[in-house]
C-alpha cells in the first residue's frame, strides 16, 4: 500500500526498574535505547522481506511481565496509596531460568520455520541478528546452527537488553560496520514478554 514505511522500536526502562538489591536479577540486564528502519517497496520478489513469523503463548505471560498497570491487575496509584513495600507488581518480573529454557527452544523453532518457508538451510544464513536478551541465548543459538562469530551480531555487552529497540540498533550497527552486504541472507529473531517470539527472513 505504501512505498516507504518508518518502523521505530524504543524503550525507556531506567525510569521503571527496581534499583535496589531486590531487583538485581532484572535491573542489571535492561537498558534504554531507540532504533529505526525505513522499509521501502522492493520490486524484485527475491529481495527484501521474504517472510515473517509471529507466535505467542499467554499461558506463561507472567513469567516475564510487568503485572501492574499493564496486565489489568492494579494501578500504580493503588499501590502507592496502599503503601505496601512488599508489593513490587509495578516493577518488571522475570523468571530467569524458565525464560532461558523457553527462549532457546522458541528461537530455534522460529528460525527454522522461516528458513523452511523459503526452502533455505542454516548454512544459507549470512547474518543472524537476535534480540539482545541474553548473550548466553545468542551463543547457544549460534552453536546450534553452526554459525561463526562473524555470522551473529551481538551488542548486549554495550547497551544491555533494550528490548523493542535491540534489533533495530543491532541491524543498524551491523550494516554501518560493513557486516551486511547486498545479497546477504539476514535472519532476525526475537523472544520476549507475553510470551511472544518471531523471526524475519530478509534478502538484503
Amino acid at each position: 500500500m505504501y512505498k516507504n514505511i518508518l518502523v521505530v522500536g524504543s524503550e525507556l526502562h531506567s525510569k521503571g526498574l527496581d534499583m535496589t538489591t531486590r531487583g538485581r536479577g532484572v535491573s542489571v540486564i535492561f537498558g534504554d535505547g531507540a532504533g529505526a528502519a525505513v522499509l521501502s517497496r522492493e520490486e524484485d520478489p527475491e529481495k527484501g522481506i521474504l517472510s515473517s513469523h509471529l507466535h505467542s503463548e499467554g499461558e506463561h505471560a507472567e513469567e516475564l511481565s510487568l503485572i501492574a498497570p499493564g496486565m489489568g491487575k492494579r494501578w500504580v496509584s493503588d499501590i502507592l496509596r496502599d503503601n505496601d513495600p512488599e508489593d513490587v507488581s509495578y516493577y518488571p518480573y522475570m523468571n530467569g531460568q524458565f525464560v532461558f529454557k523457553n527462549a532457546v527452544v522458541r528461537f530455534s523453532e522460529v528460525i527454522m520455520e522461516g528458513l523452511k518457508t523459503n526452502q533455505l538451510q542454516p548454512s544459507d544464513i549470512d547474518m543472524l541478528i537476535p534480540h539482545q536478551a541474553n548473550l548466553r541465548i545468542s551463543q547457544f543459538i549460534q552453536k546450534k546452527f553452526g554459525l561463526s562469530d562473524d555470522q551473529v551480531y551481538n551488542n548486549i555487552m554495550r547497551y544491555g537488553n533494550t528490548t523493542a529497540a535491540s534489533i533495530p540498533i543491532a541491524l543498524t550497527e551491523a550494516w554501518e560496520e560493513g557486516k551486511i552486504r547486498e545479497g546477504d541472507l539476514i535472519v532476525l529473531a526475537a523472544f520476549g514478554s507475553g510470551f511472544t517470539w518471531g523471526s524475519v527472513i530478509i534478502r538484503w
